[in-house]
């Protein structure tokens, strides 16, 4: 599942980042794909007319009047009056990510072909090749639910059923097709949801009828036609749009365009639409036959290149005067029915005896020969070539079904994926389309082929799932699997299977009857295997200079922690670094919060790169960056040693001894000093309030080694160890989009009073105070109105730091205390001038404190506040919606927290995206019940029945409220609770 979407916007926006998957839906320049970087067949860049994803309608916008590109005669005027009324834009949401398709929530346009029986014809790239979900909102707008009932497995058209009956104030109409009206220079008006608009008409004149189907790049793509090019410069939104003539007949479908900004679309003829819709009328199955060949319309003289005769060519254009081409062979897939018969460049001369120059006739002629043979006459350099073949279900090659399992999701490869990179479909093993889970591969999301598991074939999606249901939870297999761009080589990774947090194994088939997919469990997760102990040495760094400084590779663990749902607007789903252990009899090792945010996670430690065992949280410091992790000691049998921590505070300018792990997680070592030690300030994180270390002193040293290591220690040659070397998460790039990460020392003195408590079995129950400081220097100081008897105070006492702390931000929800601006001088009669001076606060209800406050000294009483409720507990997945109270980082950076039921992600392809459940929101109220907790959020949508509309009143992180209204779907995205279980 994908939980992206980090904005904060009030309506959507287009929360698309550089990393995710191109939507091929999408124009570019508003999120969309651009196909520049690839190699199409014509030499030319496309985009598919889709709306820009999750853009919703301002209701001023959704009232924009028909708008035509020229003026229109009395004739086109009453042509489209007429048109107008059987068009309808859909908005729909793609729920998962299936085959060619991402998970994604977007708008497109349909019109009604069927008014009795309430059919809608629009585009397959809309409808999808996956579970679909959406409705139409008609010229009146009223608005009805849209199911499909067809998909077509090339072509790019797809049929929507919907109920007639619930279009009560308006008479219902439908747009006849006639396929055989398109020609060359015909006149045209494409009526459609066009850039997001409700209704505009753009004009257009047909310029070709013979032109190779667009190659839109990667993903989905229509092949084994012909497509219409006329210039009319559609945009997003208009995919699935009629192209009408001045008869007012539906003569094409709007389908794709140029990327590049020129005027010129492309249109779908209707020759195959027309023929499903009719056997769809009939309640007849659309049968579609292939002989897994892709052919391309080539020009004569490039025929004649490839060995046409002038026999055969003065044939063809005796029989068809007005053709300028002939089919080629361009793509055959290997082990398929034309494969070791028909060869690329062959020239398609004959069928079943039959000259044939046309997709259309082809099509035909397959259609009706599914399970039985053609015949075929090619020429290949000249030489006539006779050849039977059979002829396969082109739908048997679609894959109609999928399978969740382990947080990802599998199904049997595609025609459409198998064409694209020329691959056999038979035995190529199954097809991961939602690379997520335990199977969140690095680089990619998609077209991943796992070929075996636990050293068993997986080659298609039967075998694969026979091998999963025998893999016990929290296994470690090795997995095989190659990715479709590159078939040459085999990937080998050790992969750790999840069956706790998704225990079942989910079958998941498409119903055309009902459009929607139908769910069933068809697998238990079988129970952990107990782990059993196992022996391992360290490896020995026997060259370096410092023997028993590099001794401290025996107290490191790695770090494995993976993140099943996205909470506390932390980015990443998976982390790897490493850990100090500080407690080898115990099993505690501390490590850095950048790599287990939170503790609803599974952790895997890996002890002298050998022994692999489970970890847990035991602790995690709201304030300072680390957590403590724990393993079982009896596992191990290795000579893990404890880190030996300094109770001394390092010096600036101190020498040390640097050991670290860079980026390829190799210990690396040298000799260097300390430059500072200064209290930070990291970065927060303004688009995604997420975890950061605040109110720390951190280490830097001079080596360029300490920038590329984001774990370590900073350790003297007798192997004490003075400093921890962590990364801090930091904030997102606005110009990359990237997470910026900061790798910084942290003083072990400043662990001590918490790790005493760990080891003697205690979890510490913390007491902080709510505010964020920053340091000032004495001109400073003076100049807020510190006297000079403090000033000189502070000189004498801190001879080393001439510093006072200043309040910057008092976290919401906690006002009485301290305020923004005060300068803080004691605490508990001890002068503030170092950030240790404040662990007071740990143990302490309140704090007596002098401040200066507005030019005068002040003695308050300064309460502090328990740290239990930072950490997340709860979270609830509501409509693709992960709630949960606002964490710290949230509290941290916003002035007043407006209900405790905070919006920290969403689903691609959910409702909560569809309608505009923005990340950072607030939900106040449900159908006007405010709704303060998720208690009261929980109780008030369990009373929502399934598939109907309500209200959320939403504050957003800007303080700016709004009403969202969205639809309920229990079906695709039911409601799941997660609840920590605090006696685990």
């Amino acid at each position: 599942m994908n939980q992206n979407g980090d904005t904060r916007p009030k309506r959507k926006q287009p929360p698309t980042t550089s990393s995710d998957r191109p939507m091929k839906q999408l124009k570019p320049g508003t999120e969309a794909f651009d196909a520049s970087e690839e190699n199409s067949t014509n030499g030319d860049d496309y985009y598919l007319n889709g709306a820009a994803n999750g853009v919703e309608l301002d209701s001023e916008e959704s009232r924009t009047p028909h708008v035509a590109a020229t003026a229109d005669t009395a004739e086109w005027q009453a042509t489209i009056e007429r048109a107008v009324k059987n068009v309808v834009s859909i908005h729909f949401c793609q729920t998962c990510s299936f085959d060619t398709d991402a998970a994604l929530s977007s708008e497109a346009t349909g019109f009604v072909v069927d008014a009795e029986k309430g059919y809608i014809l629009t585009n397959r790239h809309v409808v999808g090749a996956g579970p679909f979900w959406g409705y139409a909102i008609f010229e009146n707008h009223e608005e009805c639910d849209v199911y499909p009932v067809y998909r077509d497995p090339v072509h790019d058209f797809g049929i929507l059923r919907f109920d007639p009956k619930a279009i009560k104030y308006m008479p219902l109409a439908a747009l006849e097709l006639r396929p055989d009206l398109a020609r060359v220079g015909a006149e045209i008006r494409v009526i459609g949801n066009d850039a997001g608009e409700k209704l505009s008409i753009l004009s257009g004149v047909i310029s070709r009828l013979d032109r190779n189907a667009p190659e839109y790049g990667e993903g989905y793509c229509d092949f084994n036609t012909n497509y219409i090019q006329a210039a009319a410069a559609a945009t997003g939104g208009s995919s699935g749009s009629p192209v009408v003539n001045l008869d007012g007949y539906a003569i094409a479908l709007q389908a794709g365009g140029r990327a590049d900004g020129a005027a010129t679309d492309y249109f779908l003829p209707l020759d195959r639409p027309l023929r499903a819709l009719d056997c769809i009328r009939r309640g007849e199955h659309v049968s579609r036959g292939t002989i897994q060949c892709q052919w391309m319309l080539k020009p004569f003289d490039e025929c004649r290149r490839l060995g046409l005769t002038p026999e055969w060519e003065a044939a063809i254009r005796k029989s068809f005067p007005k053709e300028t081409g002939m089919l080629v062979a361009e793509i055959v897939l290997p082990k398929g029915p034309a494969d070791l018969k028909i060869e690329e460049g062959d020239i398609l001369i004959k069928v079943n005896g039959e000259l044939l120059t046309q997709f259309i006739r082809l099509d035909a002629i397959l259609d009706s020969s599914v399970g039985g043979k053609i015949k075929l006459l090619v020429q290949r350099g000249g030489e006539d070539l006779n050849l039977e073949i059979d002829v396969g279900d082109l739908h048997a090659i679609t894959p109609d079904r999928f399978v969740s399992v382990a947080g990802a999701a599998f199904h049997d490869l595609s025609y459409q994926q198998a064409r694209l990179y020329a691959v056999a479909i038979k035995d190529a093993g199954v097809y991961c389309c939602e690379a997520a889970g335990s199977f969140r591969f690095e680089s990619s999301d998609c077209g991943w082929l796992i070929q075996t598991i636990d050293n068993k074939p997986t080659p298609d999606l039967d075998s694969f799932i026979e091998v999963m249901k025998a893999i016990p939870d929290r296994s470690r297999v090795v997995v095989t699997y190659k990715h479709l761009k590159d078939m040459h080589t085999i990937n080998t990774g050790i992969n750790l299977i999840d069956r706790h947090w998704t225990s079942k194994m989910r079958m998941a088939v498409r119903n055309d009857v009902t459009g929607l997919w139908d769910f069933t469990d068809i697998a238990d997760a079988l129970p952990l295997v107990p782990p059993v102990p196992r022996r391992a040495n360290f490896i020995r760094m026997e060259s370096a200079k410092y023997p028993e400084a590099v001794d401290v590779v025996r107290s490191f663990v790695r770090i494995a922690a993976s993140m099943p749902v996205k909470l506390d607007g932390f980015p990443r789903a998976k982390k790897i670094g490493f850990g100090l252990v500080i407690d080898a009899d115990k099993g505690l090792v501390i490590t850095s919060r950048a790599f287990v945010p939170y503790d609803l996670c599974d952790i895997s430690v890996t002890v002298a790169d050998s022994i692999i065992v489970d970890g847990k949280v035991v602790f995690m410091h709201p304030l300072q960056n680390y957590a403590i992790i724990q393993y079982d000691p009896k596992l191990v049998q290795a000579p893990v040693k404890s880190a030996k921590l300094a109770s001394k505070p390092i010096k600036q300018g101190e020498e040390t001894i640097f050991f670290g792990f860079n980026q390829n997680l190799r210990p690396v070592i040298a000799k260097t000093a300390v430059t500072d030690i200064t209290t930070v300030a990291i970065p927060a994180s303004t688009a995604t309030p997420r975890y950061r270390a605040v109110n720390v002193d951190a280490v830097t040293v001079d080596t360029g080694l300490a920038s590329h290591c984001g774990s370590g220690v900073l350790v003297a040659e007798d192997g004490t160890v003075q400093a921890l070397w962590l990364t801090y998460l930091g904030e997102r790039s606005a110009h990359s989009g990237k997470d910026v990460e900061y790798h910084l020392g942290l003083a072990t003195p400043m662990l001590l009073p918490v790790l005493s408590q760990i080891q003697e079995g205690i979890v510490p129950k913390l007491r902080i105070l709510n505010v964020e400081i920053s340091t000032i220097q004495m001109s400073q100081a003076r100049l807020m109105g510190v006297s000079e008897e403090w000033i000189e105070r502070v000189e004498t006492e801190d001879p080393e730091r001439h510093q006072l702390f200043m309040v910057r931000k008092v976290d919401a929800g906690h006002q009485n205390g301290l305020q923004e601006g005060d300068v803080i001088l004691t605490m508990n009669g001890t002068l503030v001038t170092r950030i240790t001076d404040l662990d007071v606060m740990y143990t302490n209800n309140e704090l007596d404190t002098i401040i200066v406050r507005k030019r005068g000294e002040t003695h308050i009483m300064v309460p502090t506040v328990p740290t239990e409720e930072f950490e997340t507990d709860r979270a609830v997945i509501f409509c693709g919606a992960i709630l949960h109270r606002p964490h710290q980082a949230v509290r941290q950076q916003i002035s007043k927290v407006h209900s405790d039921i905070y919006i920290s992600a969403r689903m691609r392809g959910s409702p909560a995206y569809q309608y505009g459940l923005a990340p950072t929101n607030f939900i106040t109220a449900v159908n006007a019940v405010p709704t303060p907790d998720l208690d009261a959020f929980v109780r008030e949508v369990n009373k929502i029945p399934d598939n109907t509309y309500f209200r959320l009143k939403i504050m957003t992180f800007d303080n700016v409220p709004w009403v969202a209204t969205m639809k309920k779907n229990d079906h695709y995205f039911p409601m799941l609770e997660f609840v920590k279980d605090t006696e685990q």
